[in-house]
């Protein structure tokens, strides 16, 4: 199995917000097409990415889900480092779960870069009148996804990402250690 090397940035991508809110069938609505009905409360982790074209710039978008569960916020700085963009889902049925999204963007400004594009979003349109998003009948799931894509995109064309802000992955792009690494390693490669 060959290497993709069909893109020219990797974009991470985090999906946030309460338990059920539908955050796993977007993932998989928007990566795979797929909708399940069925869908269990996300344990832990879980990717899917998805090449896309934005401004003939061909982008993978690597989107990450995790669980809204308390129990699990033990894993939110390593989930939230290096993502440049989240989707901020709540359920539009559920008055709790869009109560609760001030406290999910105060945790993703505590643990991601301060300049990542955020868009909050209204899941399960299908269950009330039309509203936002549904993961169910695909409506403004792609549109959703490929806005944020595309605001991360202009951010890094526009040379507006600096180093040590957001981070984008250009194909070609040579990854050295940092200073402090060169400085650490010298000192404990050091003969007394």
């Amino acid at each position: 199995m060959g290497t993709d090397l069909s893109y020219n940035f990797v974009f991470k991508v985090v999906l946030i917000g309460e338990s059920g809110v539908g955050k796993s069938n977007l993932l998989s609505r928007f990566t795979k097409n797929e909708f399940n009905h069925d869908s269990r409360t996300t344990i832990g982790v879980e990717f899917s990415t998805r090449s896309v074209q934005v401004d003939s710039i061909t982008i993978k978008a690597q989107i990450w889900d995790t669980a809204g569960l308390e129990r699990y916020r033990a894993i939110t700085s390593a989930y939230y480092r290096g993502a440049v963009g989240a989707l901020l889902v709540y359920d539009i049925t559920k008055h709790l779960t869009y109560e609760n999204v001030e406290r999910w963007l105060k945790e993703l400004y505590d643990h991601a870069d301060p300049h990542i594009i955020v868009m909050l979003v209204g899941n399960k349109s299908d269950l009330t009148s039309m509203r936002t998003t549904s993961a169910l009948d695909s409506t403004n799931v792609e549109d959703a996804f490929l806005e944020v894509l595309t605001a991360i995109h202009k951010k890094v064309a526009s040379r507006e990402v600096t180093r040590g802000s957001i981070s984008a992955v250009t194909l070609g792009q040579t990854l050295g250690p940092t200073r402090e690494f060169k400085e650490e390693r010298r000192s404990c490669c050091k003969n007394s």
